[in-house]
């Protein structure tokens, strides 16, 4: 396996504010990857400066060898990297099915629609079963589905979920997860940024832990320390 993503020297502000400081990540192709960070440790922007929402100062971006920095959004989904937003976000006022398709909205996707609805509902019978209801019907757990699905819709080769977990039941963060894992031995790579350690180690080959916008420690999951980890999380570190 060879890397698929790398991430060199990223600097990024916010008007006079710096939110990233000289950010270098890699994740390597069929690997799951964890971003670990509480609150303002400047996750969302390093996902949003990867998917062309902002612009680095400084640094670039690779993605299976190419560079992409400063590319616009729809460019980079175009090299099928998906992305499920914090918040299960999905059309409220479209239905299940039609949302699903607004993710099959690539050419490269759109031959492959019917071959990864089939997919989709297979994994997700729930969305099959209510696939003609409002998007807005669904509970929590049902639209955080219904986002990985619409990722998958995309036939992608790398998908960066954002806050899987956030306030979603146990058993149902728990079924999720085990889709990622099944997704993932199916061949996509995955970011997975969360705040919780626990799962963040387990599920992942590779973990960086980010603490007002530094990486301040990284390594193979199952090498890290669950301590060296919460502490370099709560910012028990030179940039506290």
């Amino acid at each position: 396996m060879g890397a698929m993503l790398e991430i060199n020297g990223l600097n990024v502000l916010h008007g006079d504010l710096q939110a990233l400081f000289d950010v270098s990540m890699h994740v390597e192709k069929g690997s799951v990857v964890s971003i670990i960070g509480a609150n303002g440790a400047g996750k969302s922007t390093l996902l949003n400066t990867i998917m062309g929402i902002h612009n680095p100062a400084s640094g670039d971006i690779h993605f299976e060898d190419e560079d992409i920095t400063g590319l616009s959004t729809s460019k980079i989904a175009g090299k099928r990297i998906a992305m499920t937003p914090e918040g299960s976000h999905v059309f409220a006022d479209m239905s299940v099915m039609e949302n699903l398709l607004m993710g099959a909205y690539l050419p490269s996707a759109k031959k492959t629609r019917a071959e990864q609805l089939e997919k989709v509902f297979t994994m997700f019978p729930v969305l099959k079963e209510k696939s003609s209801q409002l998007a807005s019907f669904l509970s929590g757990g049902q639209r955080q589905m219904l986002s990985i699905a619409r990722a998958i819709m995309m036939d992608p080769k790398l998908i960066i979920c954002d806050e899987l977990s956030l306030g979603l039941a146990p058993v149902i963060i728990h079924d999720i997860y085990a889709k990622v894992r099944e997704l993932n031995e199916m061949g996509v790579t995955f970011i997975l940024v969360e705040q919780e350690i626990k799962r963040s180690l387990k599920y992942a080959d590779y973990s960086y832990v980010l603490v007002k916008g530094h990486v301040v420690m990284e390594g193979k999951s199952a090498e890290l320390s669950r301590e060296e980890v919460t502490d370099a999380y709560f910012g028990i570190n030179k940039y506290a």
